[in-house]
């Protein structure tokens, strides 16, 4: 019969071998992960594509994690993140608490600003510190404010200041200088048209001379005859309607200044 110092000595034995065994096969796991294994055949192309899929979600999230500690070093921005439910295609970890990202669908939620992903029970513990990137900003009108000037790093939006500075460059304040462009612009148009309007031009000012009895001054008759003077052919309805104030302002300075332009 076997003593118990014998006895212990192979179960300590047993249990090293089992040890073993098992390091083993987390090496071959490991080594085939990592693609350091490779048998005497090619394997196929589909066999590789989970791998590439795993590396590149680990070395993201890995980045990811250390700029996320980079961060916590530096001031806190006050920009919060603009979370969506969103569906990963392959394998992805949440890249607040580097746990893997289940199910099929809907897994977690996606910055739409950024592009951090993370859990959804993990959104509200991540730091209020999204840095816009132009490469999910994909629209101008209708975006945060905050956003848009963080993402292009401007103090406001740049198509404020083009807008105000094209505005600004026609919008005269000079009363012979408002005139002189109007002069030239009617000096454009071929002679018949220009008759034309030059004629209906003096027979509303007569009509305004009458406002007493009329109730019609230049205004009022600009609001009726800008549109059918100033639309433009084939101009589709909803540009029309926004151009309605300039054609009316456009006609009320023609009849007011019937004398001066013609």
């Amino acid at each position: 019969m076997p003593s118990r110092e014998s006895y212990e000595v192979h179960k300590e034995e047993k249990s090293l071998v089992q040890k073993a065994k098992r390091e083993a096969n987390q090496e071959d796991i490991l080594a085939a992960a990592l693609v350091m294994r490779m048998g005497p055949q090619k394997p196929p192309a589909t066999f590789w594509q989970p791998l590439k899929l795993f590396a590149y979600s680990q070395l993201t999230s890995l980045v990811r994690r250390a700029t996320l500690k980079e961060n916590e070093r530096t001031p806190k921005s006050e920009k919060v993140h603009n979370f969506k439910v969103h569906t990963f295609r392959g394998p992805h970890w949440c890249e607040h608490c580097a746990s893997f990202m289940w199910g099929l669908m809907a897994q977690g939620v996606k910055c739409a600003d950024c592009g951090l992903n993370v859990h959804k029970q993990c959104s509200s513990l991540v730091p209020n510190d999204c840095k816009p990137d132009l490469r999910h900003i994909r629209k101008v009108y209708s975006c945060d404010l905050t956003t848009l000037v963080r993402a292009h790093d401007t103090a406001r939006p740049m198509v404020v200041d083009m807008c105000i500075r094209e505005i600004e460059s026609r919008e005269l304040t000079d009363p012979e200088k408002k005139l002189e462009a109007f002069r030239e612009a009617l000096a454009l148009l071929p002679p018949s048209h220009s008759e034309t309007l030059k004629y209906l031009m003096a027979h509303l000012k007569r009509v305004t001379q009458n406002e007493k009895f009329n109730l019609m001054n230049a205004e009022n008759l600009a609001i009726v005859f800008g549109p059918t003077l100033m639309r433009a052919p084939n101009l589709d309805a909803i540009t029309a309607l926004n151009d309605i104030r300039y054609q009316r302002q456009v006609v009320e300075v023609l009849i007011k200044n019937e004398e001066a332009l013609f």
